[in-house]
């Protein structure tokens, strides 16, 4: 919660322009200085909430009406969907970064794992292709799939591990700092996904490198994400994966 702290208050201040919260992924676009720029952040829902029918965004019909700064603050929310707005809010604010590398997240990790062993935290769609390209990968899940451990493992694998990449929706679901604190010394950090933000702030929180997206064409991208578009279809029109490393 320090890191996103850190981040709001680095922020413009900047007007809503629109909020889009789709099946899989929710898009705030935000101008600031007179520039409008598109944030995403995944969306996900608490399963209490539901059992409860409490609703997801209790402001719902009514979110354009606050400020960008105001949105941001939702990470702090209970509802992990506000929190995906407040994720979204941040990422449309945050300045793009100065030359940021055409790299995807799954071609940086192999790069760097071929001699490593790699926790991934997140059952992204490269696995299957990256357990042949590091020397030891370990993928751990909240809802485990085919060789994926169940997260409850975390604390035995992930001190084992000279690469430790953790999905950005651990930011949305509170998980990050329980992840994050498990890492034995001397391991590099990735935050990668889509939701990803692209601050600097976080290489001073021990996090090495950042792995995420940026969205140049919003106009394409919105519509896509309101009418339920996974991450495999919205990033082949108008959004460019890319990571920076800590200096």
């Amino acid at each position: 919660m320090e890191i996103l702290e850190r981040i709001i208050a680095s922020l413009p201040e900047g007007r809503v322009v629109s909020v889009e919260i789709g099946l899989f992924w929710t898009a705030v676009v935000a101008e600031s200085h007179r520039v409008q720029r598109c944030g995403l952040a995944a969306t996900l829902s608490n399963p209490e909430f539901e059992h409860a029918r409490l609703p997801a965004v209790q402001e719902a019909g009514r979110i354009e009406q606050h400020s960008a700064l105001e949105l941001a603050n939702w990470v702090f929310s209970k509802s992990y969907t506000e929190v995906g707005v407040g994720l979204a809010a941040i990422n449309a604010l945050l300045p793009l970064v100065k030359n940021p590398v055409e790299l995807a997240a799954e071609d940086y990790i192999a790069n760097q794992g071929a001699n490593s062993q790699v926790a991934l935290i997140g059952h992204f769609p490269f696995v299957s292709k990256l357990k042949n390209q590091v020397k030891k990968l370990w993928v751990l899940e909240l809802n485990p799939k085919e060789d994926d451990l169940p997260a409850s493992a975390a604390s035995e694998i992930i001190p084992q591990a000279d690469i430790l990449a953790i999905t950005a929706t651990t930011l949305i679901n509170h998980t990050f700092d329980g992840i994050f604190n498990l890492r034995k010394p001397g391991a590099k950090v990735l935050l990668l996904g889509p939701s990803t933000p692209l601050s600097p702030i976080l290489f001073q929180h021990g996090i090495d490198v950042l792995s995420g997206s940026i969205v140049e064409d919003p106009d394409t991208v919105l519509p896509m994400v309101r009418q339920g578009a996974t991450f495999r279809q919205i990033r082949r029109h108008g959004v460019r994966l890319v990571t920076i490393e800590s200096p």
